[in-house]
C-alpha cells in the first residue's frame, strides 16, 4: 500500500501454541508458524511482513510463550525488544488479548488494535491490507468491534462459525460489505456445519479482531471485568514485565470470543477478499508443493513407480523413492520419521502426545 502505516495503529500477533499437528517437524519449541513450509520463510514472518505500511514496526507486538520466546527473538531482530512478550503460562486468548491491549493502552490509549493470528498463509497482501485498513476505518468510525469472516468453501467442522445479520455502511467505509453479526457459533458438527453453509449468511471465524482501545475497554469493563482490571494495572505500571508476572497467572481462562466477542454490544463483520488457508495439518500444506503427474505431492527429489497420491516433505536433502503405494503422508526430520496414511492426518496430534519426550 502506497499510504504512510498509521502512528496510532497497533496490531497483536498471537504466536503461540502447540507444534504437534506438523510433528515430525514441528515440536513443542517449535510450532506451525516457526516453521518454513512454504518456502524460505516462517509463517510468522510472512505475518509481520504483511503489516507493512499499514502498522509501524515499532508498533508490532508478538505474544509468544516461554518454550517459543527465544525462536521467536531470533526470527524477528528488527522489532523492538519489548515487542515481543512471553506469557508466563497459557491462559487462553481472553487473557492473551487483554495483555496486548495493555501493552498498546500503555503507549497510546486512543489507538486502533488489530489483532491477528500468526499461523494462517494468506498470499495476496494487497487485498489483505485493503481489508485491513477498511476494517480499521469501520472500527474508528463505528467505535465498534469488528471481524474479519472467511467466506465458506465447504461445512467444516472444527472451525467456529459467524453468523451475519443484515448488511450496514459505516461512514467513511466503501470498499468493502460490512453486516452487523447476530452471532458467534461454536464449532458445529458436520450436520450443523452443512446447515449454516446452506443458509448463506455465515463466515469462518478467523480470529482477526479490529477496534479501538476505548471501544474494547469498554466492553471488558461491562463483560469481564477482571480482564479491565488487568488493563488498568498494566496501564498505570512503572514495570510492565513485572505486573504481568505477578497478575497474569490470576486471570480467568477464557476464549476472546466466549469473554466478549458473543456479548459486546454491537460487533461488524467485514468479508475477507484475500486468500486464506488456516493450515490445519499435512494435507493443507501438500496443496501448496510441487505435484508429479500422479498427484504426489513433495518438497524434495522425487522418483515413483506406480505410485500416486503421496505427499513427502523432507528436511533431510534426501532423494526419495516411492513404489507401489498410495494415499502416505511421509515427513522426515533429522531425528525422526513419520508415515501415515492421509486418511489419519488429523491424528498425528494424538500420536505426537505419546512419543517419547525428547520428541516432543
Amino acid at each position: 500500500m502506497s499510504q504512510p502505516a498509521s502512528p496510532s495503529r497497533y496490531a497483536l500477533i498471537l504466536a503461540g501454541g502447540s507444534g504437534q499437528r506438523f510433528w515430525p517437524v514441528s515440536r513443542d519449541a517449535l510450532p506451525k508458524q516457526l516453521l518454513k513450509l512454504f518456502g524460505g520463510k516462517t509463517l510468522l514472518e510472512m505475518t509481520v511482513e504483511r503489516l507493512e505500511g499499514v502498522v509501524p514496526k515499532e508498533n508490532i507486538v508478538i505474544l509468544t510463550n516461554r518454550q517459543q520466546e527465544a525462536a521467536v527473538r531470533a526470527l524477528l531482530p528488527q522489532l523492538p525488544a519489548e515487542n515481543i512478550i512471553a506469557e508466563p503460562e497459557k491462559r487462553d486468548t481472553a487473557p492473551a488479548i487483554a495483555l496486548g491491549v495493555g501493552w498498546v493502552v500503555a503507549r497510546d490509549p486512543g489507538a486502533t488494535m488489530m489483532v491477528l493470528p500468526a499461523d494462517h498463509l494468506i498470499q495476496n497482501t494487497a487485498e489483505f491490507q485493503k481489508v485491513l485498513l477498511c476494517a480499521a476505518q469501520a472500527a474508528e468510525s463505528a467505535s465498534s468491534l469488528v471481524t474479519v469472516g472467511i467466506k465458506p468453501t465447504w461445512a467444516c467442522p472444527s472451525y467456529g462459525y459467524v453468523e451475519r445479520g443484515k448488511r450496514t455502511s459505516v461512514l467513511g467505509v466503501s470498499d468493502v460489505a460490512i453486516y452487523e453479526v447476530a452471532r458467534f457459533r461454536e464449532k458445529p458438527n458436520p450436520d450443523l456445519a452443512e446447515h449454516f453453509i446452506a443458509q448463506g449468511n455465515f463466515t469462518w471465524n478467523a480470529g482477526m479482531f479490529i477496534w479501538t482501545i476505548p471501544a474494547i475497554f469498554s466492553e471488558l469493563s461491562r463483560h469481564c471485568p477482571a480482564l479491565a482490571d488487568f488493563v488498568s494495572e498494566l496501564r498505570g505500571s512503572k514495570d510492565f514485565n513485572a505486573t504481568v508476572m505477578r497478575q497474569f497467572s490470576k486471570l480467568p481462562k477464557l476464549s476472546i470470543d466466549y469473554a466478549l466477542m458473543e456479548r459486546a454490544s454491537r460487533v461488524l463483520n467485514i468479508e475477507a477478499t484475500f486468500d486464506w488457508d488456516d493450515v490445519g495439518n499435512w494435507t493443507s500444506v501438500g496443496k501448496y508443493l510441487k505435484t508429479d503427474a500422479d498427484n504426489n505431492q513433495h518438497n524434495c527429489a522425487l522418483s515413483q513407480l506406480d505410485a500416486a497420491d503421496n505427499l513427502v516433505f523432507t528436511q533431510t536433502g534426501q532423494h526419495v523413492a516411492l513404489l507401489g503405494v498410495q494415499d502416505l503422508i511421509i515427513v522426515s526430520s533429522k531425528d525422526a520419521l513419520l508415515i501415515t496414511s492421509r486418511a489419519h492426518a488429523e491424528n498425528i496430534k494424538k500420536l505426537a502426545d505419546q512419543l517419547p519426550k525428547e520428541l516432543h
